[in-house]
């Protein structure tokens, strides 16, 4: 296979044409810039499944296809001191997950913790960037969100859950916070949709068949997951030898913390199809926010959470193996290396800047491709 021909473009560019193509689609100026804030701290922390990579397949094209709402309808339909149910009307996702967060951050600073969730929402890109809205704020975040069915439950084929992200941030004493932001299952869409892209097969024991195979043609998976005849395997694998059944819960938690809660939709309602034509993903989230300073003093939570990441790290590796890393430590080298270099932009996403500027008539970028 050919090597494949790798652009960088900065930041700031990128994010800046993401408002644009935004605003052109409808979606108001301070809301598209929301939506691309979400989607450039994914590129910049190396989540390349979740940033600008889906901005045309996600957001653009479900726009276009009236399935998202680009004009954001924030209702507040439930609100005790601590908590909150936010109905969303199928608007943008990143939009309504920051308000969201920011809500159960603005209640656990009065009342020590805030807990908001969320009905009718939208794909909200990557769960860590609200998570970490509390870590910023001396807190202990943590969010999670259903999504489209994916995953087969243990000893089953048939995809029945989302990916359903367990997401958590932490504050340490470290140039970085500790962030946990993976989903329930072994890999998720947006990856596979990555392997599509740069013409890769799917490792085995990601997909499996209806006949519990493995599948690794990331093309015919894709199609296969929508047709319900492929589905992900939960953290661990199949079967209970390699313990799927613990992924299978926790995604089965998230499911019903992102729905149950909220009195929202769920599993197969979450399809995106009706009567074979296309309708919206009425998604659940739901976010919660710890303040430190409730339990103890932050500065030493911090160095205590620091000095485990720091043991952890240090502890006695694998032959073979340099380095240890903790939870969000890759995604901080990832910055470090990006910083200067901006968003790689691989040749099918550069297709994609290309369609969009034409269809949508956008001028005053220089891309190099």
């Amino acid at each position: 296979m050919a090597e494949e021909k790798i652009t960088y473009v900065a930041f700031e560019t990128m994010e800046r044409f993401m408002v644009e193509v935004l605003v052109k689609t409808g979606v108001p100026e301070e809301e598209a810039k929301i939506c691309a804030e979400v989607l450039i701290t994914a590129d910049k922390l190396g989540i390349d499944s979740h940033g600008f990579n889906r901005l045309k397949p996600i957001y653009y094209d479900r726009i276009k296809d009236g399935i998202l709402n680009p004009v954001t309808q924030f209702e507040i339909v439930r609100e005790s001191p601590t908590t909150a149910v936010v109905d969303g009307h199928n608007g943008m996702g990143h939009v309504i997950a920051k308000r969201s967060m920011q809500i159960a951050i603005d209640k656990a600073k009065k009342f020590g913790m805030g807990m908001v969730a969320v009905r009718n929402s939208t794909h909200f890109g990557i769960a860590g960037f609200y998570a970490l809205m509390a870590a910023k704020e001396n807190m202990i975040g943590i969010c999670g969100t259903n999504a489209r069915p994916s995953i087969a439950p243990t000893f089953g084929v048939e995809n029945m859950l989302g990916t359903n992200p367990l997401t958590f941030a932490m504050p340490t004493d470290e140039e970085f916070p500790f962030m946990l932001d993976c989903a329930t299952s072994v890999s998720q869409r947006g990856k596979i949709e990555l392997y599509a892209r740069q013409g890769k097969p799917v490792p085995k024991g990601w997909v499996i068949d209806e006949n519990g195979e493995s599948k690794t043609d990331a093309q015919e998976i894709l199609k296969d997951l929508v047709a319900e005849k492929a589905a992900l395997t939960p953290l661990g694998g199949v079967g209970e030898d390699m313990a799927g059944y613990k992924g299978y819960g926790y995604a089965t938690v998230v499911e019903i913390l992102s729905a149950a809660l909220q009195n929202g939709s769920y599993m197969k309602m979450l399809l995106g199809l009706k009567d074979g034509k296309k309708i919206p993903y009425p998604l659940g989230h739901f976010f919660i926010a710890f303040d430190i300073n409730a339990f103890t003093d932050p500065e030493e939570f911090k160095h205590i959470t620091g000095e485990i990441l720091r043991e952890l790290r240090a502890s006695k590796k694998m032959p073979g193996q340099n380095r240890i890393f903790t939870a969000g430590e890759k995604e901080y080298l990832v910055w470090l290396d990006r910083k200067d270099k901006g968003v790689p932009i691989n040749e099918s996403l550069q297709k994609d800047i290309k369609k969009l500027t034409e269809e949508l008539n956008i001028t005053g970028f220089n891309f190099s491709f």
